[in-house]
């Protein structure tokens, strides 16, 4: 347990929440949306503070992240709750619990305990908080994230962007690269499946481009729901206007999980969807799909193959060391 770090205390011992756009009015004794802050006496805790759902190392591409140091292994971190309800969770048994859940299910770590073992493995590049959302475990993270940046470790945040505006400016104070699921362009979509809002995830991704942060994102398509053409096609021009057309995109596969069954996106819908995202952005990868195309890297002005990608091994070629296109020069990867 933590106090909190974002809230306002108001009449009656009741606290308002100042974390994410939910801005939750919190009873004592009761949490917030995301089931793990919690109201003790009139203050707010972290219930969740340092109890870990899952650790271990990953590859970097994997979270995903195809222009941050490829090929690295990362050490990844997660914990329990989420601040958003989609009905399509791939991560439901550890997101869309609460804290007295978690404290049963989880591991209590210490920060320094996580950074720890993020030393171990010799060629970590640092540590991913990642697995359920990590805005949830904000005050976890901050901690772990401030002693990793002192031992010259990098901090990746996976996240759903769902953050006021304040905590997202302490963050970029630690965190060195973003990979942000933006679930659609439709507000009904938002809504209807995630309970949240559009709007404050647009603000997010452009604080993350002005702060200078290496940024991916990744959008979901969903049959009938989320994969209307002319509606994909306003999000990627959104995407290269007001972030830059060098973002990168990851087009992801859906599968039915938690509470849809809808089949699984076609692999025609998602070649298409590449088609239209390449008119306006430089990086567009195909994910959750094995396909001999869609996962490369080309330089976008000479073509040239840079990092060759089958599953999560990755294979790199006419790039050299400074992230810079040996055959042309442009600069492409983040180091």
């Amino acid at each position: 347990m933590n106090e909190s770090q974002f809230y306002n205390k108001l009449e009656n011992k009741k606290v308002q929440c100042l974390l994410c756009p939910h801005n939750c009015v919190i009873i004592e004794g009761k949490s917030g949306v995301c089931k793990v802050r919690v109201n003790n006496h009139g203050n707010l805790t972290s219930e969740n503070y340092g109890i870990v759902s899952s650790i271990g190392f990953d590859p970097i591409e994997k979270k995903p992240l195809y222009h941050f140091y490829p090929g690295s292994e990362i050490l990844s971190v997660g914990s329990f709750g989420c601040n958003l309800q989609c009905k399509f969770c791939q991560n439901w048994q550890i997101s869309q619990i609460g804290a007295r859940e978690s404290f049963r299910e989880g591991r209590l770590y210490s920060p320094n305990k996580v950074v720890e073992i993020a030393k171990v493995q010799k060629d970590n590049i640092g540590i991913a908080y990642t697995y359920n959302e990590p805005t949830v475990f904000f005050e976890f993270m901050i901690d772990v994230a401030r002693l990793a940046k002192d031992k010259g470790l990098k901090n990746v945040m996976v996240s759903n962007g769902y953050i006021n505006q304040d905590p997202l400016n302490e963050l970029n104070n630690y965190i060195d690269a973003y990979s942000i699921d933006l679930k659609g362009f439709n507000n009904n979509f938002f809504k209807n499946y995630t309970k949240s809002q559009l709007e404050p995830v647009k603000e997010s991704l452009i604080n993350i481009v002005a702060a200078g942060k290496h940024l991916e994102i990744t959008n979901l398509v969903i049959p009938t729901l989320n994969d209307d053409e002319n509606e994909f096609e306003e999000m990627v021009k959104w995407i290269s206007m007001n972030l830059g057309k060098e973002i990168v995109l990851h087009i992801s596969r859906y599968y039915p999980t938690y509470q849809l069954e809808i089949k699984a996106t076609s692999i025609e819908k998602m070649l298409k969807l590449r088609d239209i995202a390449e008119n306006y952005l430089s990086y567009v990868y195909l994910g959750n799909v094995l396909l001999p195309e869609g996962n490369n890297t080309y330089c976008p002005e000479c073509n040239e193959l840079l990092i060759k990608r089958s599953g999560y091994s990755t294979s790199l070629n006419s790039i050299n060391d400074k992230g810079y296109c040996e055959k042309c020069g442009k600069h492409i990867l983040n180091y």
